[in-house]
C-alpha cells in the first residue's frame, strides 16, 4: 500500500513538472513575441509616417515649382544676384590686383567721355577721332590710374580719420595740390602726343589750365566731401572716377581745342 501510494505521489510530481514547463513555454513565447513586436515598434519608431509624408510632399511640389514660369519677382532676384556676382569679382580684383584694376577702370572711364564729349560736340560716326579717344584712354591707363591709387592711399594714411576736419583737409589738398598737378600733366602730356613742342604746351597750359581749375571749384568740392567722408579708402578712386565722368566730358572737350599760336 504504500508502495502504491509513493508511485501514485511520484506520477502527480512529474504532472506538476510538466505543466509547469509548459508554462514556462509559454510564457518564454509569449516574452519572445513581445520582443519582437517590441522590435518592430522601434524599427517603424525609426521611420515614422510623417517624414514618409513630408518626403511625399517635397517630391510632389518640386516637378511643380519647376514647371511654373518665371515670374518678375525671380527674374528680378536672378538680376540682384548677377549684379551682386560682378561686384564681388571687382572688390576681388581690387584686392588681388590694385593698380591694374583701378589704372583698366580709369581707361574705360576716359574712354566712355571722351566718346560722348565728341558725339556732344556734333562729330559724327565719320568725324569720330579715334586716335583723341585712344589718347584718353592712354593717359587714364598709364597716368592717372597709378596716380589716384597713390594719391588716395597717401591721404589716408596722412588724415585716417574721416570727421569734418579730416575730410576738409583732404578736400583742400586736392584742389590745391593733386588737382592742379594732374591738370598740367593731363594736357602736357595730350599736348606731347598730339606733336606740340614746348613753347605750345606752355602757350596750352597758360590759356586752359586757370579757367580749368575754375571750373574744378565748382564741380569737385562735394564730389571730395562724399568721397572722403563716406567711402572706404580701396573704394575711393572708382568713385572718384565715376564722379570724374561728367569732369572729363568737359576736360577732353578742353583738351581738343586748336593749339595756341606762337611766335
Amino acid at each position: 500500500m504504500s508502495l502504491r501510494n509513493g508511485f501514485k505521489a511520484r506520477r502527480s510530481l512529474y504532472h506538476l513538472w510538466k505543466e509547469s514547463s509548459a508554462v514556462d513555454s509559454v510564457g518564454a513565447s509569449k516574452l519572445l513575441r513581445t520582443h519582437h513586436c517590441h522590435q518592430q515598434a522601434k524599427v517603424y519608431y525609426r521611420f515614422p509616417q510623417s517624414i514618409l509624408k513630408k518626403t511625399k510632399e517635397v517630391e510632389l511640389s518640386v516637378p511643380s515649382i519647376i514647371s511654373l514660369p518665371f515670374s518678375s519677382r525671380s527674374s528680378s532676384t536672378a538680376a540682384a544676384a548677377a549684379k551682386a556676382g560682378l561686384v564681388g569679382w571687382y572688390l576681388e580684383l581690387l584686392k588681388t590686383r590694385p593698380i591694374l584694376t583701378k589704372s583698366i577702370t580709369c581707361a574705360v572711364i576716359y574712354t566712355a567721355a571722351d566718346f560722348s564729349s565728341q558725339i556732344l560736340s556734333g562729330s559724327s560716326l565719320e568725324q569720330y577721332d579715334l586716335v583723341r579717344t585712344l589718347r584718353m584712354a592712354g593717359y587714364g591707363m598709364v597716368i592717372l590710374g597709378p596716380s589716384l591709387h597713390y594719391w588716395f592711399n597717401f591721404i589716408s594714411m596722412a588724415f585716417p580719420k574721416r570727421d569734418l576736419r579730416s575730410t576738409l583737409t583732404k578736400m583742400a589738398m586736392g584742389q590745391t595740390v593733386f588737382g592742379p598737378i594732374m591738370t598740367a600733366v593731363f594736357f602736357s602730356v595730350n599736348s606731347a602726343l598730339q606733336g606740340e613742342n614746348g613753347a605750345e604746351i606752355l602757350a596750352r597750359l597758360k590759356r586752359d589750365v586757370i579757367p580749368t581749375m575754375k571750373s574744378g571749384f565748382m564741380f569737385w568740392p562735394m564730389c571730395d566731401f562724399i568721397t572722403f567722408r563716406f567711402i572706404p579708402v580701396h573704394l575711393q578712386p572708382l568713385v572718384s572716377n565715376s564722379f570724374s565722368y561728367i569732369w572729363n566730358v568737359y576736360l577732353t572737350y578742353t583738351a581738343s581745342k586748336e593749339k595756341v599760336a606762337t611766335a
